[in-house]
């Protein structure tokens, strides 16, 4: 088949890749000259296990193409992907203007029927809005053309993109009542829906509020665990006995019950502000969701307050070590990770940071440039060299079994703040480091 998709980010880009690889023809369409340059040549600008690989095998089958030109891509595919950023607004809200750009473009440009497919992660009521869209340019032509505009969220995890979406828990196909086009939809998604179906056909509107329902129940169980780890740090419970005792209930299971320093990333806190924005412009008072957003604000502040606590608040010329920058291990993405709230805090209290990522220094380099209060280390130990304390942001594999010895030797005080609870407290009492974790080890709080 032949498949067209606005917008070569992150959701773009896999999505374009895995479509492919199945035997689709995609064509690209972004406004980035630059960018659509490097990845005719397989560079890709983002960091995501498998993807630069995947891109090149089919860029060499000629079954993925990139453009800067929108007609172009208007005629290659029936389906029309619209895989653009919606970043928040300043009340929370998704801002739609590039989604509603595409879709006046193709109502200006499209010549027969075609599918409008929204991956982008939109509000309830944006297929409608596209639809409009698309109606009123059509409508200014003076043309009649048959179209359909369908809700088809992504559930990608960064880090774990390309295995999510070749083998997905679930395929949401929001459509208003046309049974052909939800067969041509179910056709292009045969090849990842084989062993059982996970295809789930409903309502546009459904679709839309699926997206930000998941994400949002998924930051629901972070920000309870974390609050309920600050709980048993004050009792002097362990969080991961509790973790593990919840956990065996399979009514709860043990995904997303590791309590650590706050959630980051490009999903998890736009959506939910989006999702407390939708219920508002719905006259309902999104209390629990709120409530989520609030103790994740909180929460990435924990570590600071630790090490503020300890150095009994006096942080001036101190030299803290950070493991870890990335919101989360196999990516880049520094959006709204914890790493940025704990070494803009530290830089407030006149401490120096001395921080390592395996592939996130680029981006940090990008988003803090030559900051005076930041040095970037080439490995985990060169950060420790005259520091003060150390702290895990980010539970990168590389930092679960380090040199214990070399990081008591080397650091002016003996001690971790763990934010991602990676080491076991009564190891490292025995090793003679102070260890402060989240919800477990010593508090200084």
């Amino acid at each position: 088949m032949n498949v067209t998709i606005y917008g070569s980010g992150y959701v773009g880009l896999v999505t374009a890749a895995c479509l492919a690889q199945v035997g689709n023809n995609v064509l690209c369409v972004d406004i980035d000259p630059e960018r659509i340059e490097k990845l005719k040549q397989c560079i890709v600008p983002i960091h995501e296990p498998g993807l630069q690989e995947l891109l090149q095998t089919n860029l060499e089958a000629t079954r993925i193409e990139f453009t800067l030109d929108a007609n172009e891509g208007i005629e290659h595919g029936l389906f029309q992907f619209i895989a653009v950023g919606t970043p928040p607004d300043e009340d929370g809200s998704a801002d739609l203007q590039h989604v509603l750009k595409v879709a006046e473009t193709i109502g200006q440009g499209m010549s027969d029927y075609r599918i409008i497919v929204n991956k982008s992660t939109v509000p309830v009521g944006t297929a409608k809005k596209v639809s409009d869209t698309i109606k009123n340019e059509l409508e200014k032509r003076d043309e009649s053309l048959e179209y359909d505009v369908v809700s088809n969220p992504e559930f990608l995890k960064e880090g774990a993109a390309i295995e999510d979406f070749m083998k997905p828990d679930r395929i949401i196909v929001g459509v208003e009542n046309n049974p052909r086009t939800a067969e041509l939809m179910r056709a292009l998604y045969a090849p990842f829906n084989r062993s059982r179906d996970r295809l789930h056909i409903m309502e546009p509107e459904s679709a839309e509020l699926t997206k930000y329902a998941a994400n949002a129940l998924l930051a629901t169980k972070i920000s309870f665990m974390n609050e309920l780890a600050n709980i048993a740090e004050r009792l002097g419970a362990d969080i991961e006995e509790v973790r593990l005792g919840i956990g065996s209930d399979p009514r709860i299971g043990y995904q997303f019950i590791y309590p650590g320093c706050g959630y980051g990333g490009s999903c998890f806190p736009k959506d939910v502000k989006a999702l407390q924005h939708i219920a508002k412009e719905a006259n309902i008072e999104p209390t629990l969701v709120s409530a989520v957003d609030q103790v994740n604000q909180k929460q990435k502040h924990v570590l600071f307050n630790k090490i503020d606590n300890y150095f009994e608040n006096n942080l001036k010329d101190k030299v803290i070590a950070i493991w870890g920058l990335a919101f989360k291990p196999n990516t880049d993405d520094m959006r709204e990770a914890s790493s940025r709230v704990l070494m803009e805090a530290l830089w407030e209290a006149g401490a120096k940071v001395r921080a390592y990522d395996p592939v996130a220094m680029q981006e940090c380099q990008r988003i803090y440039g030559d900051h005076p209060g930041l040095i970037l280390c080439e490995d985990k130990n060169e950060t420790l060299n005259e520091a003060d304390a150390l702290v895990i942001v980010t539970e990168w594999n590389e930092f679960r079994s380090p040199d214990y010895e070399k990081i008591k030797k080397t650091l002016s005080h003996a001690v971790i703040f763990d934010g991602r609870n990676l080491y076991e407290p009564n190891l490292m009492q025995q090793l003679g480091i102070r260890y402060f974790a989240i919800g477990r080890g010593e508090s200084v709080s």
